[in-house]
């Protein structure tokens, strides 16, 4: 007999309690193992759905967010799609400011959840495809003047304690209950911080020994402490070369350097072997797991899927090899 699990009043009420897969395949012939959250599920398609919620919810109860306010914010395409998801339930009219290098399948799925959107020109030399941190200042530019201009209400996702208190009130303690309680590492790609450091702070509450190891672009390993080579990368949604305003160093025990090749790579060998859908951001995720997973005696190492593989069909992550 199958038991379904209760029907939601809506569909905020599904963002949460994604599934988490063993990579099994990819990690043949490792000493370690691989356990990917799969955040591709959640009802917006990635992870940023449960930051959007838990920064909307912590604002209408303080007072910040008052019925009749819109909500503007800069955004790579993630968190304005789960703030269009959430906005479209909860009666709150969304603009989402984000740069014209991030893919054009993003743009579409926000204007299908009903939100506005406010496109930006990149910097001068900016490739298609690839938001450096010159481009991701622009958008910040537009977004204060629209706030202003507005009266809006901005989650922030930088700088909101919102962000990462999602994470460790529940990504984190979920990896830790699908895993057994039995991770020795967590890696994790850095864009505003939300996301490591809210599942490094919920694991290593549980294990002070887990070991977090941030993933930065080969060209931008700003939390290594190198200068910035190449700002220009295909990591959308991270990488940004800068040091997030909410940064907590002391949770973070290492980095891990992935090239755009790698992550490629990785994305289309976790399609073709593990039957998981990814983008950019994920590839580098799985390829840095992959490493430490590989290094002698074996490691069981933890990381998230950030978002599903169809917002970059137009892109060049499945369109050859």
């Amino acid at each position: 007999m199958v038991i379904a699990p209760p029907a939601f009043g809506s569909i905020v009420e599904a963002i949460g309690g994604t599934p988490a897969v063993w990579l099994d395949r990819l990690t043949q012939g490792l000493p370690g193992r691989v356990l990917l959250k799969l955040e591709s599920m959640n009802p917006g398609g990635s992870i940023k759905d449960r930051a959007a919620l838990q920064c909307l919810r912590d604002a209408q109860r303080d007072g910040r967010l008052r019925p009749g306010m819109v909500v503007v914010e800069l955004t790579s395409g993630n968190m304005g799609i789960g703030l269009a998801v959430a906005c479209s339930i909860m009666g709150y009219r969304m603009i989402a400011v984000m740069s014209e290098g991030n893919s054009p399948e993003r743009r579409q799925l926000l204007a299908a959840y009903g939100a506005d959107i406010e496109l930006v020109p990149q910097a001068p030399g900016g490739t298609p495809g690839q938001v450096s941190g010159e481009d991701l200042a622009l958008v910040e530019l537009r977004t204060a003047e629209l706030v202003d201009e507005l009266g809006a209400w901005r989650p922030d996702q930088f700088t909101n304690p919102s962000n990462p208190r999602a994470h460790e009130l529940g990504t984190g303690p979920e990896l830790w209950e699908q895993s057994g309680g039995h991770l020795a590492a967590f890696v994790a790609i850095v864009g505003t911080g939300g996301t490591f450091i809210g599942i490094a702070r919920a694991l290593k509450a549980r294990d002070e020994a887990i070991r977090c190891l941030a993933v930065e672009p080969v060209g931008a390993q700003t939390l290594a402490g190198l200068a910035v080579s190449s700002a220009g990368h295909k990591l959308q949604g991270a990488g940004y070369a800068m040091i997030p305003p909410q940064w907590d160093a002391t949770l973070c025990d290492g980095t891990i350097p992935i090239g755009d090749d790698e992550a490629i790579d990785a994305a289309r060998e976790l399609a073709r072997r593990e039957g998981i859908l990814a983008g950019f951001s994920t590839g580098a995720n799985v390829a840095a797991a992959l490493r430490i997973a590989a290094e002698p005696p074996g490691l069981t190492v933890a990381t998230v899927a950030c978002d599903t593989g169809t917002r970059y069909l137009s892109t060049d992550l499945f369109a050859s090899g």
